[in-house]
């Protein structure tokens, strides 16, 4: 199966970035085996609609779901419609967050869990 987690670098030892939109890198984990392939996040720098257009990115990585600290309603709700869970609250290393994903040790957020704009402040 694969999840994306936003991170700040582009390997599994990267820490978890804490804004969904505006992370520099997602983490396509395939979490079988570990192997994974980072994707630079073209939104990052966007002046509006991050959130959207980083989900847009997502939803072309057949993901289950996505692990990140927090996760805006535009963001949320793009995600959502794509079919792919979100898991907000989630910090430590890509890898530690993948492994505690498999543990069920986070659940899925029911909502965003900030509001609009949250990462580019």
């Amino acid at each position: 199966m694969k999840v994306v987690v936003t991170a700040a670098g582009g390997d599994l030892d990267a820490e978890v970035d804490p804004r969904f939109g505006r992370a520099p890198y997602f983490l396509v984990v395939e979490t079988d085996d570990m192997s994974f392939e980072a994707v630079e996040n073209a939104a990052a720098d966007a002046s509006g609609g991050a959130g959207i257009q980083a989900a847009q990115t997502v939803a072309g990585a057949s993901a289950k779901a996505v692990l990140t600290g927090n996760c805006g309603p535009n963001a949320h709700r793009t995600l959502q419609a794509a079919g792919i869970a979100v898991v907000v609250g989630v910090a430590g290393t890509v890898r530690e967050a993948v492994e505690r994903y498999l543990k069920d040790e986070y659940a899925e957020a029911e909502g965003p869990n900030v509001e609009g704009g949250f990462g580019s402040r």
